[in-house]
C-alpha cells in the first residue's frame, strides 16, 4: 500500500480496532504463505477495486512505499566481480574529476561538471559492464542516450579502453584545434564516438522514445531485425521537469515499447537547489510514469539498509523515511553519521531502537541505492526482462558523491569545478586510489597497468557485450535511385495539367511507394497522423 509523503495524509493514523487490523494482516500473510505473491497481489487488487466502487479512496496516492521495488529475496546473485567493479568505478570518478579541474585550471571558468557524473558513476558502470551491448560480430549495438553533464565519465572509460588518449582528456572542452573533447554528447563534433546529441535538456528522453518506436516500425516493415536491441536513456531528475522530457511518455506506453528503459538519476538537486525541496521527486516521478502506463522500479536504499528493513516489523523506519522531504534528505546527505543519528534516527524512539546497536561510524556508510551495484543490477535486469511496457528505473543518488564537505549533497555542488588539495586527498582516500600526494595535487590521470586485473576485467566485460560503446557507425547501404520517369513522369509530360505543390508531392510519393526497393522504406501516415505500422496494433 502507498505511504503518502508530507505535508498531508489521506487517512487517519489512529487504529481504532487493532485486533481487526491484526486479523486482516494475518489473513494476507496466510495467503502469501500458502499461494504466493501472485495471490496476494490479486487480493489487494480486488480490495482496491471494491474500495474504488465504494468511493472510499478517491484520492489514493499513485505511488508505492518509499523503498526498493525489488525485494532482497528477488534480487539474485551478482554476476560480476564487485571488488574490481568498485575499483573501476573509483578510477572513472577520479579521471572525470581531474579532467574538469584541469580544464578549469588552464582556462579559468571554462566549465564542465564534477558533481553530476559523481552521482551517476555506478549507474553507468552497471550498464557498461553488464547491459549496454556493442556491435561486434554483426550484432546491432544498443542505443544509449547519456545524461549530458556526465560526459566526462564516459570519456574516462574510453580512455581506459584505449579509445581516447591522455592528450584528448587534457583538452576537454578545448576541441578547436582538433585534439579536444566536446563538453556534451554531440555526433557532429565527434562523429565516430557519440551516437546521439543530448546536450539540450529534455531532448534526450523524447528522442529515446521515438528511437525505440522507430526500431519497432522498421521491424514491422521487415527492414531491420532488432536482435534484442534496446534503447537506454540515463537522465536527471531535474531534467524531467522539461516539457520535452515527458512529451512522449504516453506514446511509449501506448505502443508497448518494452525495448525502452529510462534510468532517472535522482540526486534530488538541480542547478540552483533541490528539485523538490518540500516534497519527494521520486514519488512524484513514480506517479507520473505509472500514470502514463510505464513499469516503475525504484532503487532507493543500498544493501547496508537490508538488515534494518528486515528488523522493522512495524514499518516505523519506512514511515519515517516516507515523511522526510528531499530538502531534509539533502541536509542529511551532506553530513556524517553522528548528525544523521541525532537529526533523523533519534526523532522517533521506535526508529532509534532499530539502530541502537549501531555506532555513528556504522551509520555513516548507509548509502543510497543508486550507489549500490547489486541493487542497480537487479533493477537493470528486471527492466530488460519486463515485457509489454517501457520501464523507468528511479535511482536515488547523492549529487557530488565522494566530494565530501566540498560538494556532496550541497547546494553548490552543480557549480563546483574545483576541489582544494585536502578535498582531493580525501577523495583519493575514500575510494582507495593508489596515487601519491604529488599525483593527486597535480591532477594526474590514473590508468592501471595493461595486464592488471582491472584492465583485463574491463576488456573482458566489453568483449562479452560486443565491443566498445558509445560508437557511431555512419555506414549505410546505398540504395539505387529509381529513374525519374518512374516517379516524376507526370511533370515531364508536355501537356501535363497544372497542380498544386501538395498534389505534386502526393503524386511523387505515391509513385515511390510502388518502387520495390524504396517503397517499404517510406513511412506511411494514418488518419490520426501517426506512423502506421503494418501487422501491429497502434
Amino acid at each position: 500500500m502507498s505511504i503518502a509523503p508530507p505535508p498531508t495524509e489521506t487517512a487517519s493514523s489512529a487504529d481504532i480496532d487493532p485486533a481487526e487490523t491484526t486479523e486482516w494482516l494475518e489473513a494476507l500473510n496466510s495467503a502469501l504463505a500458502s499461494s504466493g505473491a501472485s495471490r496476494g497481489l490479486f487480493l489487494l487488487d480486488q480490495l482496491q477495486q471494491k474500495a474504488l466502487e465504494l468511493g472510499i479512496v478517491p484520492t489514493a496516492q499513485p505511488f508505492s512505499a518509499y523503498r526498493n521495488t525489488i525485494a532482497l529475496d528477488r534480487q539474485g546473485a551478482y554476476p560480476g566481480n564487485l571488488a574490481i567493479e568498485e575499483r573501476l568505478t573509483a578510477i572513472m570518478r577520479w579521471n572525470a574529476l581531474a579532467m574538469v579541474m584541469r580544464a578549469n585550471q588552464a582556462y579559468g571558468d571554462l566549465g564542465g561538471h564534477i558533481a553530476s557524473y559523481a552521482s551517476a558513476a555506478e549507474i553507468f558502470e552497471v550498464g557498461f559492464n553488464h547491459f549496454f551491448r556493442g556491435s561486434a560480430d554483426g550484432q546491432r549495438s544498443d542505443l544509449v542516450y547519456f545524461q549530458p553533464h556526465s560526459a566526462p565519465g564516459v570519456y574516462s572509460r574510453a580512455y581506459l579502453e584505449g579509445r581516447l588518449s591522455e592528450a584528448q582528456l587534457a583538452h576537454y572542452r578545448q576541441e578547436v584545434g582538433g585534439q579536444g573533447l566536446c563538453s556534451y554528447p554531440h555526433p557532429w563534433l565527434m562523429p565516430e564516438f557519440w551516437q546521439f546529441p543530448t546536450g539540450s535538456m529534455g531532448l534526450g528522453p523524447l528522442n529515446a522514445v521515438y528511437q525505440a518506436r522507430f526500431m519497432r516500425y522498421l521491424q514491422a516493415r521487415g527492414l531491420l531485425d532488432p536482435q534484442g536491441r534496446r534503447v537506454w536513456g540515463v537522465f536527471g531528475d531535474g531534467e524531467m521537469d522539461e516539457p520535452e522530457s515527458i512529451a512522449g511518455l504516453t506514446l511509449a506506453a501506448r505502443e508497448r515499447l518494452d525495448n525502452l528503459t529510462f534510468i532517472v538519476n535522482c540526486n534530488l538537486q538541480r542547478l540552483d537547489g533541490p528539485v523538490r525541496g518540500n516534497g519527494q521527486i521520486i514519488q512524484e516521478l513514480e506517479s507520473l510514469f505509472a500514470g502514463a502506463g510505464w513499469n516503475v522500479i525504484k532503487v532507493l536504499w543500498g544493501s547496508e539498509w537490508d538488515a534494518l528493513f528486515a528488523r522493522d516489523m512495524q514499518h516505523v523506519l519506512l514511515r519515517a523515511l516516507s515523511r522526510t522531504v528531499d530538502g531534509q534528505y539533502q541536509t542529511l546527505g551532506a553530513n556524517d553519521g553522528a548528525y544523521n543519528v541525532e537529526h533523523f534516527f533519534r526523532q522517533d524512539p521506535a526508529v532509534q531502537r532499530l539502530v541502537a546497536h549501531m555506532s555513528d561510524a556504522e551509520i555513516d556508510p548507509l548509502k543510497r541505492g543508486g550507489h549500490d551495484l547489486r541493487k542497480l543490477h537487479a533493477a537493470f535486469a528486471a527492466a530488460r526482462d519486463h515485457a509489454g511496457r517501457p520501464t523507468v528505473i528511479l535511482a536515488k543518488t547523492k549529487k557530488g558523491y565522494g566530494m565530501g564537505g566540498m560538494g556532496e549533497s550541497r547546494m553548490t555542488s552543480h557549480q563546483a569545478k574545483k576541489l582544494d588539495e585536502d578535498a582531493l586527498k580525501a577523495f583519493r582516500d575514500r575510494f582507495a586510489l593508489p596515487m601519491s600526494d604529488e599525483s593527486v595535487t597535480q591532477l594526474q590521470f590514473y590508468k592501471p597497468a595493461d595486464d592488471s586485473p582491472e584492465m583485463r576485467y574491463l576488456r573482458e566485460r566489453r568483449a562479452a557485450l560486443g565491443g566498445p560503446l558509445p560508437l557511431r557507425n555512419g555506414a549505410s547501404p546505398v540504395l539505387p535511385v529509381p529513374p525519374l520517369a518512374a516517379w516524376g513522369g507526370f511533370a515531364l509530360q508536355a501537356d501535363g495539367k497544372e497542380m498544386s505543390t501538395t498534389m505534386a508531392a502526393v503524386r511523387m510519393m505515391g509513385s515511390l511507394l510502388k518502387d520495390p526497393t524504396l517503397g517499404p522504406r517510406i513511412g506511411k501516415r494514418s488518419a490520426n497522423d501517426s506512423l502506421a505500422w503494418p501487422n501491429t496494433v497502434c
